[in-house]
């Protein structure tokens, strides 16, 4: 009997790998490296002098639980730091915090040439996301 006659009907992973296919590290590893990615549209601004320095000569504008400190920085494509500091909660709040942030600045209209510090209280976390990238695109919208 046949699969078809028999109702069974193939499975395919979300990598496209067979039910049957071996399933180790290199496998999972190959699926991932072959995925499209989305490329960030800013790079990230690292060291802490940095993140210091846009925090003591940017503007500084608090929109809900977000603020955002803009400052101009080297010519090319903008640079973010995301903070989530221990105010936002635990470690798992802060994590949770940061990648929504990171997801709602991907979506918010960024300047060439300046750079960003995106700072989260403890409601980042709570909120609807439809709400957190309302307040990212307020904090960071030209004035």
């Amino acid at each position: 009997m046949s699969d078809a006659a028999s109702g069974a009907t193939a499975s395919v992973s979300a990598c496209g790998l067979g039910p049957d296919a071996p399933s180790s590290r290199l496998v999972v590893a190959r699926a991932v490296a072959a995925s499209p990615r989305r490329a960030a549209p800013y790079t990230s601004l690292r060291r802490s002098s940095d993140i210091g320095m846009v925090r003591r000569i940017g503007i500084r504008r608090r929109v809900g639980g977000i603020t955002t400190f803009v400052a101009t920085g080297e010519p090319g494509l903008p640079r973010v730091a995301f903070v989530a500091g221990r105010a936002a909660g635990s470690a798992v709040r802060r994590n949770r915090a940061k990648r929504r942030m990171r997801e709602a600045v991907r979506r918010a209209p960024l300047r060439e040439g300046y750079d960003y510090v995106v700072t989260a209280d403890g409601s980042v976390s709570e909120a609807p996301f439809a709400t957190v990238v309302a307040w990212v695109q307020a904090a960071l919208a030209e004035e």
